[in-house]
């Protein structure tokens, strides 16, 4: 089945611009299509790509500090008096 579709004259144009010799409008629509999709799934593949490189980091990060954590006194021994301390356990 063909269906007729209409276009303003300035995209009528750009796609003659876009044609080759005997390529149809049908074609360079499809052409077109074609590199949106591949466009699409390689902006998709870069933020995946990017999300692991992030995550990774975050990771790398996250073990450093706990190596950190295990070595500080969280009780703050040295700043808080040992009789207020004794009075919060």
């Amino acid at each position: 089945m063909i269906t007729t579709i209409q276009l303003n004259e300035n995209v009528r144009n750009a796609l003659d611009r876009m044609k080759s010799n005997k390529e149809t409008y049908e074609q360079v629509i499809l052409n077109l299509m074609q590199i949106a999709e591949k466009c699409k799934r390689e902006q998709e593949q870069l933020l995946i790509e990017g999300y692991k490189e992030m995550a990774e980091e975050s990771l790398r990060i996250t073990k450093e500090w706990e190596a950190t954590d295990a070595s500080l006194d969280w009780e703050c021994k040295d700043l808080v008096p040992e009789k207020y301390l004794r009075e919060i356990k």
